[in-house]
């Protein structure tokens, strides 16, 4: 049966961060708030734990998984290129819901699908995820639903559609955005952007110098 654990209490928080980190050193998948949208996740190095991910999602390895870090210094290791595009939005955003794609170093023993050198990363404006990260390092973490199926913004949606899949439930109340970020592709070498969402192309735009227009690809 998942262990479902309450972050919401200050008094609780910290042993709750603790048991969500060794469920995740000990290649178990966890849900866990965002500032956006639940997410389950698992160490993005552990590849078993990514294929277990997949599984329970319902998904291919053709939608490769994002990754979440605890800080901005992280990404400095994961990255082939820490380029003045992706310093820019780092340091505008994060915290917060903005997702690059972005080449990966290419020494990286993760298997996260078919990512063809790339790597979606984000960093959450979340205090429990952001605690979870810090301890845990990198995870692999996509929204905490079944493919195809509106995804959770309480743990109680998170486990009705992932049940017994998931090792741990963690639950820090309810995701404060509720819509999915929105993902900036840096890969190409100019800035555009495939999903919009809590975040505008307006906004996007005047970090990079660009109008919405030539982030959506309309001009």
């Amino acid at each position: 049966m998942p262990q479902k654990v309450d972050a919401t209490d200050p008094n609780n928080r910290g042993h709750v961060i603790d048991l969500a980190t060794n469920a995740v050193k000990a290649g178990r998948l966890i849900v866990m708030p965002t500032d956006t949208l639940y997410g389950i996740g698992c160490d993005a190095f552990d590849n078993q734990a990514v294929e277990s991910l997949l599984r329970a999602k319902h998904r291919g390895p053709d939608m490769p998984v994002p990754v979440l870090v605890g800080s901005w210094q992280t990404v400095e290791g994961l990255v082939r290129e820490y380029s003045f595009d992706m310093r820019r939005l780092v340091e505008a955003f994060w915290p917060g819901g903005l997702s690059v794609i972005v080449h990966q170093a290419p020494s990286l023993p993760w298997n996260l699908g078919d990512a063809r050198g790339t790597v979606m990363l984000r960093m959450p404006l979340h205090p429990v995820a952001i605690e979870i990260l810090q301890k845990t390092g990198p995870m692999a973490v996509s929204s905490a639903n079944i493919s195809g199926q509106p995804p959770a913004t309480s743990v109680d949606q998170a486990e009705n559609q992932l049940g017994a899949d998931v090792a741990m439930y963690v639950d820090g109340g309810p995701a404060t955005i509720g819509t999915a970020s929105t993902i900036v592709d840096l890969s190409s070498g100019k800035a555009r952007i495939l999903r919009e969402g809590a975040i505008t192309a307006e906004r996007v735009g005047e970090v990079l110098g660009m109008s919405a227009a030539q982030l959506r690809g309309e001009i």
